[in-house]
């Protein structure tokens, strides 16, 4: 007994490890970027030629883990027809959404570009009902009306607006809510299931090429002509690092907890960002409307997170139903 009691201890420890790890690591990643692109610190002013080299990096790394040193599994099950009309979309939205909220940081703070994500669900369900995934219903339409109330209100409150800020942020924010989308029809429809990692593998060299146009043709001649900036291939290589790590720290999260769990850290880490960023950047200057606001939109965040995973919960026991009728019925006509 006390033997076993020891081990659950251990094992809450890890988990709770993984928590704090994926919540330290998504945090420091908004800041580090933030840092890397101020003019004010490292003055590497081109989000573009950043996530470019996060996705080559990426892909690299996947690539020996999973060839050269095999390391890790990429999961079979890949077809020439599942890569073209899904793994290319969820990389091209992928790599939209980390371009656009990079440069985002440019112009706003991160504390305020953190509140606007806060309508990511709003944007999901949308596109979802477009795509048939989602069911328009009341409830779901009150969950979404205390959101978008809660970020009108967090903007209103914002002392130094920047709408061209906004605009990438929530171009960001609809990229993202696109790439959920095709994740969804990827497992439902073509019923592949993929870990983080044999997402990465295959996501990130299409969201490289994805980046590459653009950049040769929107910041490569800005970076030819520049001189005001200096390349720092060390912090550059830690800030790489630093991304693949979060992402893997999301897939230990997973594998040990829970979606929920996940999503109730993601919670956390937003207010923990929002907090600090106040701390640590002198364009981030939170008021009272602000954070009252921000507080609306999380409640409806949690209100949508409680509904989808009730949602999930619900089909895994009528699948599980489903399943066990056919047993129900054969053990009944042998006896």
């Amino acid at each position: 007994m006390a033997d076993r009691e020891r081990k659950l201890m251990s094992e809450g420890v890890v988990t709770y490890a993984y928590i704090l790890l994926y919540i330290a690591l998504s945090s420091g990643q908004i800041f580090f970027n933030k840092w890397v692109l101020s003019s004010k610190e490292i003055n590497f002013p081109y989000p573009l030629a950043l996530t470019l080299l996060h996705m080559v990096f990426s892909s690299v790394l996947c690539f020996v883990l999973t060839k050269v040193l095999k390391i890790m599994k990429v999961e079979e099950g890949m077809t020439l027809d599942i890569y073209i009309n899904s793994v290319i979309p969820i990389g091209a939205m992928f790599a939209m959404t980390l371009w656009l909220g990079n440069t985002a940081y440019l112009y706003i703070s991160v504390s305020f570009a953190q509140m606007l994500k806060a309508i990511m669900p709003v944007a999901v369900f949308i596109l979802g009902v477009a795509a048939g995934l989602e069911v328009m219903s009341c409830r779901m339409l009150l969950i979404m009306s205390v959101i978008s109330f809660g970020v009108l209100v967090a903007s209103y409150g914002e002392i130094n607006i920047n709408w061209v800020g906004v605009i990438y942020q929530m171009g960001g924010v609809v990229g993202e809510a696109l790439r959920l989308i095709f994740m969804e029809i990827l497992v439902k429809r073509k019923g592949l299931k993929l870990n983080p990692v044999s997402v990465m593998y295959y996501v990130s060299p299409c969201s490289a090429l994805c980046l590459l146009v653009p950049w040769i043709f929107l910041e490569k001649p800005k970076m030819d002509e520049q001189l005001t900036w200096s390349f720092h291939p060390l912090v550059l290589t830690l800030n790489c690092i630093c991304t693949f790590a979060l992402n893997l720290s999301v897939f230990l999260v997973i594998s040990h907890t829970s979606a929920l769990t996940i999503r109730v850290a993601g919670v956390v880490k937003d207010w923990v960002v929002v907090l600090l960023s106040a701390l640590l950047f002198v364009d981030a200057k939170l008021t009272l409307i602000n954070l009252c606001g921000y507080a609306i939109a999380i409640a409806g965040v949690a209100a949508y997170n409680s509904h989808k995973l009730k949602k999930e919960a619900s089909r895994v026991i009528s699948d599980e139903s489903r399943d066990a009728l056919p047993l129900i019925s054969s053990s009944t006509s042998n006896e």
